[in-house]
């Protein structure tokens, strides 16, 4: 995907004042999928929750967890994504924003895989029996028209299963190790320069 359109004006500012242009925009380019790959699909099929950003009439961010068991998020296509809405508090904040605004943004989190996948699109509520009848003990349907697709750095992802947090998360006296992405040969000459460095290289 081409960077002017992935990136607001906001970010490509900052990604200015930080020094990161050059490796946003690799990112955007290499990385940025417009449909899910096939790994991205076996990950999905295997997620046990995802998290589920909208946005209100008031241009208000939420944010809502939706939880299921595995395989609750079908995947007709890599075009497509079904989640189901289970019976909660009727409030419908989140099923509310979707059918209002029509956009959405996903977070994934596995339970047994070091990896975070986003994804954005276009959404569409359904409540009628075809939809729901392929999501046992659904009340409504979010399909979401699948439009981008990107994995983030897990650095600071914790690990769930033992309960110890990442030895990347900055602390008081330690140094966290480099992530092992900035060391392949495709981000060479691309990172910036670190902050304790100025740009010329003088303290």
């Amino acid at each position: 995907m081409r960077p002017e359109e992935f990136y607001a004006d906001a970010s490509r500012r900052l990604q200015h004042q930080f020094g990161t242009e050059e490796l946003a925009a690799h990112l955007a380019r290499r990385y940025v999928l417009t449909e899910l790959a096939e790994e991205h699909v076996g990950w999905i099929r295997q997620a046990d929750a995802v998290y589920l950003a909208t946005v209100d009439p008031r241009g208000h961010p939420d944010c809502s967890y939706k939880g299921g068991l595995p395989g609750f998020v079908r995947v007709p296509d890599p075009h497509t994504l079904e989640i189901p809405s289970y019976d909660g508090n009727g409030m419908y904040r989140t099923l509310g924003n979707a059918a209002d605004d029509g956009w959405v943004g996903l977070l994934f989190l596995f339970p047994e895989l070091p990896a975070k996948l986003r994804v954005n699109g276009a959404s569409r509520v359904l409540t009628d029996s075809a939809s729901l009848a392929g999501h046992t003990g659904a009340e409504a349907v979010l399909q979401v028209d699948v439009r981008e697709v990107f994995e983030n750095c897990p650095r600071y992802l914790h690990d769930r299963a033992t309960g110890e947090h990442s030895v990347h998360c900055p602390r008081p006296d330690y140094q966290p190790p480099e992530p092992a992405w900035k060391g392949k040969p495709e981000y060479q000459g691309l990172l910036p320069v670190p902050a304790t460095v100025d740009r010329k290289g003088l303290r």
